[in-house]
């Protein structure tokens, strides 16, 4: 929906779980916002942020030296106060009454929540943009974040692969994505993996406890199981398992926010700033209540309504042929 442009005044903050290659989307609004005429905001802390009134201008200088840093510059934070009607509209209040109508969120699913709640409930023209290492929403094919801590995982899996090849050991190596199994898939397909369990696929801890033990009869010195956050109700009962059937140590590590941090791939800074471009592009049509994303290497945007019904598919395809040739 087509909102008036009632100034080139524009902010933008970032929300919920940070994500490598923020910044690089950060950069591109200010900069690409500024060289269309806006006046540039910056909001500390997201909605938290916008709520306790924490807005200071931008400039270029103000992202120097930042697409190549981990993080955001702005900070992020939960604000499940955001929620309530009262709260979110003294949050737009606070944006409105410096003469700012336009706003653009970087944040997962959660965040665009608020991104329609201010659409519709408020003057703001209101852009999200998908910065996410989950890669969970089904509407676009890639997320901020999500390369960069792919591309962590796999480190992860090769500095692994020496120390247990040198004890002829096995590892559970748990990996982030909340509900979704990406990271998890795409990491062991590129990193080796031998296992790979994720929420969207059934997994029997017994067969799998004793194809690892005939892999060692075979002559195998080490292996690697990963898993994906989604199923960690399982972790306890394969370690378990799998050191019985194979007489074996087993050890467990969660990667956890390792996986957030660190330099953004080249894939996550492009695809920041193709998507910030096109979020600024929208606000200067005086578009709002839309989000930006990627299909088949084009930059897109539809509603976010229409974004948060559409589910993630699972990629059984890569599923399977990370089965077929792991072990």
């Amino acid at each position: 929906m087509a909102k008036k442009l009632c100034n080139k005044k524009l902010a933008v903050l970032t929300s919920g779980g940070d994500a490598s290659g923020m910044n690089a989307c950060i950069r591109t609004v200010v900069r690409y916002g500024l060289n269309l005429g806006f006046e540039m905001y910056g909001i500390k802390h997201g909605y938290k942020g916008m709520v306790n009134d924490e807005i200071f201008p931008m400039d270029y200088s103000s992202v120097s030296n930042s697409v190549h840093a981990g993080g955001t510059i702005l900070r992020s934070a939960r604000c499940l106060e955001f929620k309530e009607k009262d709260v979110m509209l003294r949050a737009a209040d606070n944006l409105i009454k410096r003469g700012i109508d336009n706003l653009i969120v970087i944040g997962g699913d959660g965040s665009f929540r608020g991104v329609e709640d201010l659409h519709e409930n408020s003057e703001l023209n209101v852009i999200g943009i998908p910065g996410t290492i989950d890669n969970d929403m089904g509407y676009t094919d890639s997320t901020i974040g999500y390369d960069t801590a792919c591309n962590t995982v796999i480190d992860a899996i090769l500095k692994l692969r020496d120390t247990i090849t040198s004890h002829d050991r096995i590892m559970v190596l748990e990996v982030m994505g909340r509900m979704s199994g990406n990271i998890a898939l795409n990491s062991a397909v590129a990193g080796g993996a031998e296992y790979v369990i994720v929420p969207e696929a059934p997994a029997d801890v017994d067969d799998i406890a004793q194809s690892v033990k005939r892999g060692f009869d075979k002559g195998k010195t080490s292996t690697i199981i990963l898993l994906a956050e989604g199923k960690n109700e399982l972790k306890d009962e394969l370690v378990k398992k799998v050191a019985e059937a194979t007489n074996r140590r087993v050890n467990h590590m969660a990667l956890g926010y390792m996986q957030r941090g660190g330099i953004p791939t080249m894939a996550d800074r492009v695809l920041a700033a193709r998507m910030a471009q096109r979020a600024v592009d929208l606000i200067e049509c005086g578009q709002s209540g839309r989000v930006v994303g990627v299909r088949g290497g084009d930059i897109y945007d539809t509603t976010v309504l229409e974004a948060l019904k559409i589910p993630k598919e699972f990629d059984e395809q890569l599923y399977n042929l990370a089965i077929t040739i792991s072990k």
